[in-house]
Parts: C-alpha cells; sequence; structure tokens
C-alpha cells in the first residue's frame, strides 16, 4: 500500500513535466531579438493563437514596406494535413510534436516556384518568450529566420 501510495505520488509530480505546451496568447514579435536572414523583416507583427491540442488557430497581424497583412491558419497538432489559404493559394500543412517542441511543415506554390516551409516552434520555461525558428526553400533558394515573440 505504502508503495503504491508512493508511486503515484511520484507520478503526479511528473505530469507537469511531460505535459505539451500551451501557445495560446496574444505574442509581439520583438524585432531587435529577431534575425530575418536575406529576407527584409516586418515593422511589426502580432500573432494570436489559440491552441487547445490538437487544435490550433494562429492569426498573424504585420506590418511591412508593401502594406499591412493578416493571415490566419488553422492546424491540427496530430500529422494530420490541414489546408489554409495564404495570400490566395493553397499551404498544406503537417503538424507533430517533436518533444516539447511543435514542428510545422508546409508546402506551397507561388506561380511556377514550389515553396516548402518549416517552423519550429519553441516556448521558454517561464511562458513568455515564443520562439520560431523558420526555413524555407525553393528552386531560387534557401534561408532561415528566428522570430522571438514576447507574451502582451
Amino acid at each position: 500500500m505504502r508503495f503504491t501510495t508512493i508511486l503515484l505520488a511520484v507520478a503526479a509530480a511528473a505530469l507537469p513535466a511531460i505535459a505539451k505546451p500551451n501557445f495560446s496568447g496574444e505574442w509581439k514579435l520583438n524585432t531587435t531579438k529577431s534575425t530575418f536572414g536575406q529576407m527584409p523583416g516586418p515593422s511589426s507583427m502580432t500573432s494570436k493563437i489559440v491552441h487547445e491540442d490538437p487544435k490550433l488557430k494562429n492569426t498573424v497581424k504585420q506590418s511591412r514596406e508593401q502594406g499591412e497583412f493578416e493571415t490566419e491558419a488553422n492546424y491540427t497538432t496530430d500529422g494530420k494535413e490541414c489546408t489554409n489559404q495564404m495570400f490566395g493559394t493553397d499551404m498544406k500543412s503537417t503538424v507533430k510534436w517533436e518533444g516539447d517542441t511543435l514542428r510545422i511543415e508546409s508546402k506551397t506554390k507561388f506561380g511556377d516556384t514550389d515553396v516548402t516551409v518549416q517552423d519550429k516552434w519553441s516556448l521558454a520555461e517561464d511562458g513568455k518568450t515564443l520562439t520560431i525558428v523558420r526555413s524555407f526553400k525553393s528552386n531560387m533558394g534557401a534561408g532561415e529566420q528566428t522570430l522571438v515573440f514576447e507574451k502582451q
């Protein structure tokens, strides 16, 4: 009986350690902590995330030299393919957990150019910083960005 009680207490204590991060919140891009590689970065960007695993909704607003843009994407974190509209074209994505990191693999086509984007989302231990490492490639080249968001 005592052994069972101890075992249950240890298992209960370990549960928070194996719980997946929840990315829900209002996030603002810190442009000084972010890197954009060879691509110009936005002047501002916010992300509103609603995460009720396995559902994940991300609404992004950003300002660039070309104007203001807003996109919305809905995903599931169970590895099933999701389709979202991005700038007038279909983007097909699969989302999977890799430990505490969420990996989003997306493929789309702009004109005759196939584009692959991989995002790796990680949440700081205090839950106040979301880092997205983004890799992209097409027949025109490849690049990487690190986007650092702070919870508002």
